[in-house]
């Protein structure tokens, strides 16, 4: 199958299937997903939504986190992994969004995203596409795994080539959506361990299903 028929055989499933697809993340304005999306690193939306909300009580806008120390953002966030740099990340992040140069307003720009402590691609994209719905791709490790298994993306060795390949072939408008598709599909179908092959919708272009179906043939 060539790779732009498997892109569109996988769009138009998704487009027709899924039509809304959206963040786990619990958050009522781009500061609090900033905070999230920092916190989930190497971490599960689900630990994350039972831990911010307390967090924002205690620190309801970026000013108010700006003047904590990171000794005293560590408690509200202790359950989380990499607790001590992501509570030292989350006040230097405050610190610079409420300095004169961004005026305490999370942007919109990738690039200016960057410049905030604790901010890597990954987070400036998915800031960009969930909140200002930029059209960007932010590849999390749910996101690499299933475009390298389902024939997505071929070879890529970093979330960077993945990135780029998947923006290569997915028309822009349907990027910041497409992101949701493969980490929800990732979550709850096509898991790293046992992927539900029987349940997935699209199986028909999914090259690991493919090379299965072949080999099960063969031993036959």
């Amino acid at each position: 199958m060539r790779i732009e028929e498997r892109y569109r055989g996988i769009i138009a499933w998704f487009s027709e299937h899924m039509p809304v697809a959206e963040s786990e993340l619990h958050y009522e304005n781009p500061y609090q997903l900033l905070v999230a999306v920092i916190l989930s690193a190497q971490c599960t939306d689900k630990r994350v939504n039972i831990t911010t909300p307390a967090l924002f009580e205690r620190f309801p806008t970026p000013q108010a986190m700006a003047e904590a120390s990171a000794e005293e953002i560590y408690p509200y966030i202790k359950s989380i992994s990499y607790p001590n740099n992501k509570a030292k990340n989350l006040a230097a992040m405050a610190r610079k969004l409420v300095s004169e140069e961004f005026g305490g307003v999370v942007p919109d720009d990738v690039d200016r995203l960057q410049q905030l402590p604790g901010v890597g691609r990954k987070t400036a994209n998915v800031v960009a596409a969930v909140i200002y719905n930029k059209f960007v791709m932010p590849v999390d490790t749910h996101v690499f795994r299933v475009s390298a298994r389902i024939g997505l993306s071929v070879g890529a060795k970093t979330p960077l080539q993945t990135e780029q390949q998947l923006t290569r072939h997915i028309p822009a408008h349907l990027l910041p959506i497409a992101h949701h598709w493969l980490i929800l599909h990732g979550r709850y179908i096509c898991t790293a361990r046992a992927p539900k092959c029987a349940e997935c919708g699209i199986a028909p272009w999914c090259k690991y299903h493919q090379k299965a179906e072949s080999a099960t043939e063969k031993e036959h």
